[in-house]
């Protein structure tokens, strides 16, 4: 009965993936191996920790719009995506606000000096100007305004001498893995905190176009206690689904 017990539990968390530590199949076969590879990572953590991570996983893989494999998984893991309501964006209507009472211009002046709102959550509130620009010149000349602030990569910078830079940094990955533009993101993911994480590993795997090698190191990696290494990788991989891949 044991016998059975433990070969149940090792099907749970392993799946038929676990014994090959390699990259996923690209193509249609991606999705499946790799949210099996994600949860894999997680098999080590004390059941507490898994119980938190459950409710983001599934919430994740219902990004994906694929029901079929969203409800494979709620009869797994004993549990239903329940994503939490839309809560207003007050960065965004902070944006917004800023735009009703002035010009590109003044927006941008405004925000090179520091002056409210822009004193409090600069990069955050840049980006959601970016996201508000009527064109794509608009968009362009906000994100340089942003790579401007941010000054240069400073590798041997400590994490937390300049926590704007690393701000930008993400802020600014996470524009350019939203518009495909690999340049950016190659520039912008070096003024993170951590230019190798898993997280922008994912995104980049977005604009060119395949992220099945990374599933060995989603493995290799998940023997941590810390639950940041899973957390990432939905939140990585999580792009992929609701997005799908940057055109070729």
């Amino acid at each position: 009965m044991m016998r059975v017990f433990f070969l149940s539990l090792y099907l749970l968390f392993a799946g038929p993936m676990a014994a090959a530590d390699t990259a996923c199949p690209p193509g249609e076969g991606e999705k499946n191996c790799m949210v099996q590879a994600i949860w894999e990572a997680a098999a080590g953590y004390p059941a507490d920790k898994r119980e938190r991570l459950r409710p983001i996983f599934l919430n994740t893989l219902a990004l994906s719009g694929d029901t079929a494999l969203l409800a494979e998984w709620e009869g797994r893991l004993g549990g239903v995506a329940a994503p939490q309501p839309e809560y207003p964006d007050y960065i965004r209507e902070r944006a917004e606000a800023e735009l009703r009472e002035a010009d590109w211009n003044r927006f941008l002046q405004r925000a090179q000096a520091g002056l409210p709102p822009f004193n409090i959550g600069r990069p955050e509130l840049m980006a959601a100007g970016a996201r508000l620009a009527p064109d794509t010149a608009t968009r362009r000349r906000v994100v340089e305004a942003m790579f401007a602030l941010a000054g240069p990569p400073q590798p041997s910078a400590r994490p937390l001498e300049n926590f704007e830079r690393g701000d930008f940094g993400h802020v600014l990955s996470e524009l350019a893995m939203e518009t495909c533009d690999l340049a950016a993101f190659d520039r912008a993911v070096q003024l993170t905190v951590e230019p190798d994480g898993l997280r922008y590993a994912f995104w980049r795997a977005r604009i060119t176009g395949g992220a099945s090698a990374l599933a060995s190191r989603v493995r290799a990696e998940g023997a941590r206690e810390d639950t940041r290494h899973v957390r990432e990788a939905l939140e990585g991989y999580g792009a992929i689904l609701e997005r799908g891949y940057c055109p070729a």
